[in-house]
């Protein structure tokens, strides 16, 4: 018995080999077959395209470097330079900046003359990289992502605790460059187009009415219209008390705080009635109360008063965003606007929202009226009565 119980479990185990074997078989077999289904052509052009993006993120310090170092403007009078030349010219060093200039060059930041070995910043390149208050300005992106970086890890941790970060967390940078990154779009679009897209807002604006700015930042849009409608008497609120005291400094260098007050006050309860014009630019999104804000406009409207809702450019589907546009914006809803939204348990609508979902959010607010009245490539701009 001993003996044909241990022939059976020689079997079963010569079985269970057999059988494990074949299972490794199939899975090696498997694997051999979706390495076959893989296009090489692809997969180069996919890495390829990685190594693009490596290049790009690594520079996007370097370009920061160069516009707090004040390199790009020291080359924007179109001169060709060589490295000791920009050195002399900015007071920095001359091994750091051969290195710097190569790594523009490379990236299609400045233009490199072979025979010359000297280094140009175009025309466009420097409306784009040296001139603040150009519409094609891009320096406040990069300051803003030196912010992004700064929040890396706290945002990583909340991925797994679901908690938030609120907006007067984050580093200096990101108020700067978030001023910086708008303040090209509003410059060329809020008074020549967006308020005259809206219905008969400019006529008021331009008789004299009162306006309110909420999440106002830096101010950089309620001063833009203090200067276009000089009848108009404006008050700005936001949150962030260094913000406020930024917005004020920036209504004294215009000549307009005799008419521009800057308050601390929530979205929520900004104090304040009989108002014309409430304006919410690229902030409606972060807030922790999208409709008690937006129930709070419509408290604060005159009769007849009109809520201008400028917002991130976005379509109602996921599908309509998979662009370079949609990109850096789910990039920077990931890392500050829906973070700022669940610091207080709110709907975290984030940077993407689209049209659609503002729709809901200003109906539950209880306005009867709500049209798309313009748009550019970044923003849409919003219209609630």
């Amino acid at each position: 018995m001993q003996t044909e119980t241990i022939e059976q479990t020689r079997r079963t185990e010569a079985n269970e080999g057999h059988e494990r074997a074949e299972d490794v078989g199939r899975i090696h077999g498997n694997g051999a077959r979706r390495a076959q289904e893989i296009d090489p052509a692809r997969l180069e052009a996919f890495v390829g395209k990685v190594v693009n993006e490596l290049g790009a993120t690594a520079s996007a310090l370097l370009v920061r470097i160069g516009d707090e170092l004040g390199l790009y403007r020291a080359m924007a009078d179109g001169e060709p330079v060589t490295p000791a030349e920009l050195a002399r010219r900015t007071g920095t060093n001359e091994r750091y900046l051969r290195e710097w200039l190569a790594n523009q060059a490379a990236g299609g930041y400045v233009e490199y003359d072979a025979g010359t070995a000297t280094f140009t910043l175009s025309p466009e390149q420097a409306l784009a990289l040296a001139t603040d208050d150009s519409p094609a300005s891009v320096q406040g992106a990069f300051q803003s992502i030196v912010a992004f970086a700064a929040a890396r890890e706290r945002i990583a941790r909340r991925f797994r605790t679901g908690e938030g970060l609120p907006w007067g967390e984050h580093d200096h940078n990101l108020f700067a460059g978030t001023e910086r990154f708008f303040r090209p779009g509003y410059a060329a679009h809020l008074v020549d187009e967006w308020i005259p897209a809206l219905d008969g807002v400019e006529e008021k604006l331009e008789r004299g009415a009162r306006i309110a700015d909420v999440g106002c930042g830096y101010g950089t849009s309620t001063v833009l219209l203090a200067k276009a409608y000089p009848r108009c008497r404006l008050v700005g609120y936001d949150t962030h008390p260094a913000s406020i005291d930024a917005a004020r400094e920036n209504a004294e260098r215009a000549g307009v705080s005799d008419r521009v007050r800057f308050e601390v006050a929530n979205a929520v309860s900004f104090p304040g009635t009989g108002f014309d014009l409430v304006a919410h630019f690229d902030s409606l999104h972060d807030m922790v109360d999208p409709v008690g804000a937006a129930r709070r406009v419509r408290k604060a409207l005159a009769p007849g008063g009109t809520w201008m809702l400028v917002e991130p450019y976005a379509g109602d589907r996921l599908e309509e965003n998979l662009n370079p546009v949609g990109r850096l914006y789910y990039a920077a809803s990931t890392l500050v606007c829906v973070p700022n939204s669940l610091a207080g348990h709110g709907p975290a609508l984030g940077a993407q929202a689209g049209e659609a979902r503002l729709r809901e959010v200003v109906e539950q607010a209880g306005f009867g009226s709500f049209r798309r009245a313009t748009q550019t490539p970044f923003n849409l701009v919003l219209e609630a009565r």
